[in-house]
């Protein structure tokens, strides 16, 4: 039994090492036959007396030859042959390549890829066909290209990403037709919008989730998502989100700011994002000593000091030290010292929560401008671009005034894109400033409507060119009509008047009115001309010339004269003797110079909404024409935030008087209807009036002089900022009095000094889809028995 089973054992080794042994050899052979058969093909060469291609019907036949680099008589080897077809085939014109030795003959068969003859989309509503036709590259009667086709495919889904439709699908699909053609179709599966559900912050104590989310360029859906595009989600958009979260508390103190982290969860439904922004807020920190001192023996500190406008004890912003650097190298380089530098050296100070800092007055390097190159601007002037510039080709380089100039490139809104670097010129001091723009439309045509309580209806036409001819220029033309006034006007404005920062501009209008609150019509010709220019950081001083001709008229001239009839069956047919007066001296023509002197700090400031402006003007007529007077008015507004920025505060305080020679002023020179008159009141319905009830006469005549005190609060109403919706309350106090000559009707001319009218009210404020509305509930605590007083105005415009 063992003796057995060993044999049979020795049997199957032995078996075994044969299988073995055979199967070596057989590799061995079959490696020996393939090498000598690569040898043989590597060897074996191809020569034709001839090269035919067929197949081809658009493409002409030596094209394909060319591509294919064969020529008739060389001799070429099957990798020779393999190359012509890659190269033929890469040439992206054929759907097929056959390449076919036959004897003494290359024969190429090929098969052309159809040509387009037109391109749809199929399921698209979001995004229109115009819209989509923008982003791919295939056009019809170009040849199809399969790989061309996926990447405008990839290109679209990206569209509708950037749209918040994360789920959509884009399938490019042909349809052959005769003639080798095809219609190429884009079936377009839109998915849901992705939309931000729900913005809420982790850590923030000093300011409220509310408050943060109006800094944030993303918004979370509300009610009005169909019209808000912000709400839906944009990955790209979060980064930007970041630095104006950094921006809002750096420029209020809080210098540790930063964000941990910001978490962006999609919700089951993948139809919507909660994003979560982690934030660490600091400690707020204040100015604390400022020091200069200078480190160049003939620099005096002390005069640098002097510019710094920066006051101990206030809240610290990087912008407020930026403006002081700018004010001192600004300062150098009139003293002739234009490589000088500012360090600003900050010293903490944990304890009190302030910054010290130190302007450490340097001298920096000696580098200066070789050239300015601009790129990109095709229909812009390249002097447009290159007055933004402080600097020239020559002058000492400061890198400072090179990042101020490209904020002025793009404050200019010519452009969707503006980069400004500067790199190594010809020599090592030298720099070469590298400019390069992308263009963008700079020219509207809006037609818009408005509706008001005081005007009813209108509409509004305007076409705007804010580069005209590329050269820089403003071109205006606006016509809008309600119930009871049309406007005509043309604007045009050069900002940079024969080279220098000086803004030179002239208006053209044509004003027809039908008062609501008076029995007379006007109608008014206007033509205003200057030049505006800059004072300082914060001060504009204009001057103008401005040429008026206005004429006042009554449906029936005849009783502009003589007392008024106890009826009027015409409204229009009652007026009193002051207007009459007016009214029968026709058109009348003024002729005046003026200058408006401007000074607002907000210039200098990172928020513009927080700050003081100031304007007063005056014009003096008696240059020609047929009046002599001197206009004068002031306005000064003052804003604020408080309650870590929820509730803003505004003040405005403005007057006016008007002061004529001669035969006096006429209503349409007093102050009849201003924007700086208290609100609560219909258009002229304050200040002096003729009134008769007898003769049905109740005509607002204006006064020489008026002043007003305007307080308003705008805060939020707990609704979700996304709405758009804010509420505010306003007390107004102000009144308009002085008349040159009175009625000699006894009892007729009221209020021609009048009391000073007192109005509180509140406001409803709403960013609608179709314009912005403001809604005012209002109550006279003071007022006369005949001043016409609105309870409720309501305001609403748009453009489309």
């Amino acid at each position: 039994m063992t003796s057995s089973v060993t044999k049979r054992a020795a049997r199957r080794g032995s078996n075994h090492t044969i299988g073995k042994a055979l199967k070596i050899l057989a590799c061995a052979m079959f490696s020996m036959v393939f090498v000598w058969g690569v040898m043989r093909v590597d060897a074996q060469n191809y020569s034709f007396n001839s090269v035919a291609v067929e197949g081809n019907k658009r493409i002409e036949t030596d094209t394909i030859l060319t591509y294919a680099g064969i020529a008739r008589g060389q001799a070429v080897s099957a990798g020779d042959l393999n190359e012509a077809y890659q190269r033929i085939l890469a040439s992206g014109l054929f759907e097929t390549v056959v390449i076919e030795p036959k004897g003494g003959t290359l024969v190429i068969v090929v098969e052309e890829f159809p040509t387009i003859n037109r391109i749809s989309f199929e399921g698209n509503q979001r995004l229109k066909d115009d819209e989509l036709s923008r982003f791919i590259k295939l056009r019809p009667r170009l040849v199809f290209s399969p790989t061309q086709a996926e990447r405008d495919a990839a290109t679209l889904t990206e569209a509708y990403a950037e749209n918040g439709r994360l789920a959509a699908k884009i399938t490019p699909q042909i349809i052959r037709r005769s003639d080798n053609r095809v219609d190429l179709v884009f079936e377009i599966f839109e998915g849901g919008n992705t939309e931000v559900s729900r913005i809420g912050f982790v850590g923030n104590q000093v300011f409220s989730d509310r408050r943060l989310r109006r800094v944030l360029e993303s918004k979370q859906a509300g009610v009005l998502r169909a019209f808000i595009r912000k709400d839906t989600f944009v990955e790209d958009r979060l980064q930007f989100d970041q630095q104006v979260l950094r921006d809002f508390y750096l420029s209020r103190g809080y210098v540790d700011f930063r964000t941990t982290s910001v978490n962006a969860e999609l919700a089951r439904e993948r139809d919507g994002y909660f994003l979560t922004f982690t934030l660490e807020e600091g400690q707020q920190f204040a100015f604390g000593e400022i020091t200069t001192v200078s480190e160049m023996a003939e620099v005096d500190s002390d005069d640098y000091q002097e510019t710094v406008k920066l006051r101990s004890g206030d809240v610290y912003s990087p912008a407020s030290v930026e403006n002081a650097i700018a004010r001192m190298e600004r300062l150098a380089i009139r003293n002739g010292q234009p490589f000088l530098r500012v360090e600003p050296r900050i010293t903490r100070n944990d304890r009190d929560l302030t910054l010290d800092i130190e302007f450490v007055l340097g001298r920096g390097e000696r580098i200066f401008v070789e050239r300015i190159d601009i790129e990109g601007n095709a229909t812009t002037l390249d002097r447009v671009v290159r007055r933004q510039f402080r600097v020239a080709e020559g002058d000492p380089f400061n890198p400072r005034e090179i990042r101020e100039s490209a904020e002025r490139i793009r404050a200019l809104g010519f452009f969707g894109d503006a980069q400004v670097n500067a790199r190594e010129g010809s020599t090592p001091n030298s720099v070469i400033v590298d400019v390069d723009v992308q263009e963008k439309p700079t020219g509207s045509l809006n037609f818009g409507g408005t509706f008001s309580t005081d005007n009813g209806f209108g509409l509004v036409a305007q076409y705007t060119e804010t580069n005209f001819l590329g050269r820089g220029q403003t071109v205006r033309f606006r016509a809008s009509g309600a119930t009871d006034n049309t406007n005509y006007g043309l604007y045009f404005e050069e900002p940079a008047f024969l080279g220098r920062d000086v803004k030179f501009f002239f208006d053209i209008g044509l004003v027809e009115t039908t008062a609501a609150n008076s029995n007379y019509n006007t109608d008014k010709g206007n033509f205003a001309t200057g030049l505006e220019f800059a004072l300082g950081e914060r001060a504009r001083l204009g001057v103008n010339y401005k040429f008026d001709a206005t004429k006042m008229t009554v449906d029936n001239t005849t009783v502009l004269s003589g007392p008024a009839p106890s009826t009027c069956s015409n409204l229009f047919l009652c007026v009193g003797d002051v207007l009459s007066a007016e009214i029968a001296q026709g058109r009348r023509k003024q002729s005046s110079v003026g200058y408006t002197y401007s000074w607002d700090s907000r210039k200098t400031s990172l928020d513009d909404n927080e700050g003081l402006r100031f304007v007063v003007s005056q014009d003096f007529g008696g240059l020609g024409g047929d009046d002599t007077f001197v206009k004068s008015k002031a306005k000064m507004v003052a804003q604020t935030r408080i309650l870590s920025d929820e509730i803003t505060l505004r003040a405005t305080i403005a007057g006016g008087a008007v002061n004529f020679s001669g035969p006096g002023s006429r209503a349409t020179d007093r102050w009849l209807f201003d924007e700086d008159i208290i609100r609560g009141f219909a258009p002229d319905g304050i200040g002096p009036r003729d009134y008769n009830a007898g003769a049905n006469m109740n005509d607002a005549l204006g006064g020489n002089y008026f002043v007003s005190a305007k307080f308003e609060a705008l805060f939020p109403l707990g609704l979700p900022e996304e709405y758009g919706i804010t509420g505010g309350v306003f007390y107004d106090i102000g009144n308009v009095w002085g008349l040159d000559q009175v009625s000699s009707t006894p009892g007729v001319t009221h209020y021609e000094s009048g009391s000073v009218r007192h109005v509180a009210g509140i406001s409803v404020f709403w960013v609608t889809p179709i314009g912005p509305m403001r809604l005012n509930w209002s109550k006279a605590l003071e007022k006369e028995v005949q001043d016409k007083d609105q309870s409720f105005e309501f305001t609403i415009s748009t453009e489309f």
